[in-house]
């Protein structure tokens, strides 16, 4: 059996040559080690998630290039596997550009090992994932169409490559990512493979994380292993790429499994490579990870930590408010950064409480950070004074201008963001932060330009709850309040009037434990609710079992159906409404649940609808007794 490298590399997106420098490290310390294989991840010298990047001709070039040379590394030493970029300048694809693939290379003696049924250079995927982040079929094409254009079967394009080993025959069934999951496809690539008895399966994947998918994709695969009686080596790349709008991690976590059993598993957010052998009857079975605060708290930090890199972002400020958000961000960019390069700067008003001042500056101490106050009375006194009253004239025309309470709320948390964070990064020689969580992003409570303005927004993919537990764990992990107790104890509030004042107990406007629970269902969920679900749930009294909550907190928030419409239809306007426009002009936001706004969640503005069947479920209600 043969012994096998695996590089869990970290690839960087549209730097072919810096990630075949990298493999060529790995291929080094594999022929030292007395590898008879190197196996890469998907798509590992290009990058995957690239925008347009892949209608540039140079860059193909390029692409193409670098891969020739990890190639010809095979020579000597160890065979290569690796996931790259197939061109085909003979075809145009249906974008009316020489045909792309994504595909599964074998390299050995310097040239390519073909599948073994030799329709092809290489193993083309088959399953192009089109949902969430993934667009595949916009670039590349898939061995679906290639059958069908040259009228054969599909399975004499699906074949396993026989690897020279030591002069031996060894099959290898190479499959990229999504072949592997097939669950919900009309052809399984790795059933056709599995035919023909390779002695083993190989996954490359450029498979980014998300919370829930850990368990999933640790269940699958050791599934296939015991269903297929093969061993199974599972190779994803790490690091950080993005579609625009949303960011996203890759975690590694590769693996070896075997009849169901886990032989040995590679380091989670980490670049790493070393040597396994496959052995006969290994039962060996290490325990499944564990989906917890801990691990989404190392994607946020390496989400943040590789987002600084990847960007050049050296110094970062933070407009600390003493809130749970803003607490959060600086515990997590304070893990980051040295703290003569990280700014907190608390921006008070006559409406901010002595709890909330006190503590961000006790933040601040917390991580031997920078800190500075900017009082913002005088510049919101100015801009009252020039616009409140203003006269507009023009033709026969004539307005005067008033602001109302509600419009200096916002004039606040502008003049914090657009003038006073903006001026300090710029003085500072960084960039500021957006602080939302995904529960105000998902309604659009924030002000458009205000606080929703920043470089990065790498809370906004967590729910309210999840902000909290994470500073929980962050507390218990140091072992010290890193995030003061004041601010975990304090009600949430914006603070920018008298109604806002979280001593006096008045908060935001959200019940949290229900408004996450019931705005997940709006973005999360894979056939994803509307108001018409939660209202009947409510008519049946289910509501509590709809959104998986506990019952108690239902009653806590409404005391009859009429406070219960009211509040769903004003949420849903606001997610629907101004909250899309918001979203669209929002920062990148850090991929970290199953459904991310941005690339992943998207969406156009539309006028506001009510279904007829939510109208006819409200009439019902309504016409209950309290």
């Amino acid at each position: 059996m043969p012994r096998i490298y695996l590089g869990q590399l970290e690839v960087l997106p549209g730097q072919p040559r810096r990630n075949l420098q990298k493999a060529t490290t790995y291929w080094k310390d594999a022929r030292d080690q007395g590898a008879d294989l190197l196996v890469l991840p998907e798509m590992a010298l290009p990058g995957y998630l690239l925008g347009d990047l892949w209608e540039r001709p140079a860059f193909l070039k390029e692409c193409l290039d670098a891969q020739g040379e990890l190639i010809a590394l095979s020579r000597e030493g160890p065979a290569i596997a690796f996931g790259g970029l197939h061109v085909d300048p003979d075809t145009l694809g249906e974008d009316g550009r020489p045909r792309k693939a994504i595909a599964f290379f074998l390299a050995q003696h310097g040239r390519l090992v073909p599948p073994k049924k030799g329709h092809l250079p290489t193993s083309i995927k088959t399953l192009m994932p089109n949902y969430r982040e993934f667009d595949d079929s916009r670039h590349f094409t898939d061995t679906r169409k290639i059958a069908a254009e040259r009228g054969c079967p599909l399975e004499d394009l699906l074949s396993v490559h026989v690897l020279d080993l030591k002069g031996r025959p060894f099959r290898i069934a190479g499959i990229l990512c999504e072949d592997g999951w097939s669950e919900n496809a009309n052809v399984d690539p790795m059933g056709h493979l599995a035919s023909q008895n390779p002695h083993l399966f190989i996954n490359l994947s450029s498979s980014p994380y998300t919370r829930g998918k850990t368990t999933k994709r640790e269940s699958l695969f050791r599934e296939q292993s015991r269903r297929w009686h093969t061993p199974l080596l599972y190779c994803n790349a790490v690091g950080l790429q993005n579609n625009g709008k949303s960011v996203y991690t890759f975690d590694g976590d590769s693996a070896l499994y075997d009849q169901g059993h886990c032989l040995h598993r590679w380091s989670h957010f980490k670049a790493e490579g070393s040597c396994v052998e496959l052995h006969k009857g290994d039962t060996r079975d290490l325990p499944a990870r564990q989906e917890n605060t801990a691990m989404l708290h190392a994607a946020l930090c390496f989400g943040t930590r590789a987002f600084l890199e990847s960007t050049g972002i050296e110094k970062v400020v933070i407009g600390a408010s003493g809130g749970i958000d803003s607490a959060l961000a600086a515990a997590v960019y304070g893990s980051i950064l040295p703290g003569d390069r990280l700014a907190l700067v608390n921006m008070p008003s006559r409406f901010n409480t002595a709890t909330t001042k006190g503590a961000a500056r006790g933040l601040a101490d917390a991580l031997g950070c920078l800190y500075g106050v900017v009082d913002i009375e005088d510049s919101v006194a100015l801009t009252r004074r020039q616009i409140d009253g203003l006269e507009l004239k023009g033709g026969t025309h004539q307005r005067r201008l008033e602001l109302s309470s509600f419009a200096m709320e916002n004039v606040q948390a502008r003049d914090r963001s657009g003038r006073i964070l903006a001026a300090l990064s710029a003085a500072f020689g960084g960039a500021f932060t957006c602080n939302a969580n995904k529960t105000e992003t998902c309604v659009g409570y924030s002000t458009l330009y205000g606080d929703h303005a920043g470089f990065f927004a790498n809370l906004a993919d967590l729910w309210k709850g999840q902000v909290y537990d994470l500073a929980r764990y962050i507390n218990a992990d140091a072992g010290e309040a890193i995030v003061p107790q004041e601010t975990i104890n304090v009600l949430p509030s914006a603070e920018l009037s008298e109604a806002q004042n979280p001593e006096a107990g008045h908060g935001d406007p959200l019940c949290y434990p229900y408004h996450d629970a019931l705005f997940r269902t709006w973005v999360e969920d894979w056939n994803r609710k509307s108001p018409e679900d939660a209202l009947e749930a409510w008519l049946e009294g289910k509501l509590a079992q709809h959104l998986s909550i506990d019952p108690k907190v239902i009653p806590q928030a409404f005391s009859n159906a009429n406070t219960f419409i009211t509040d769903l239809e004003r949420w849903w306007r606001c997610y629907s409404g101004m909250g899309v426009a918001k979203r669209i002009q929002a920062p990148p936001v850090l991929a970290l649940s199953r459904r991310a706004f941005g690339f992943d969640h998207r969406e156009a503005q539309l006028a506001i609808l009510q279904t007829h069947r939510y109208e006819t479920l409200k009439a019902r209600a309504l016409a209950q007794p309290s």
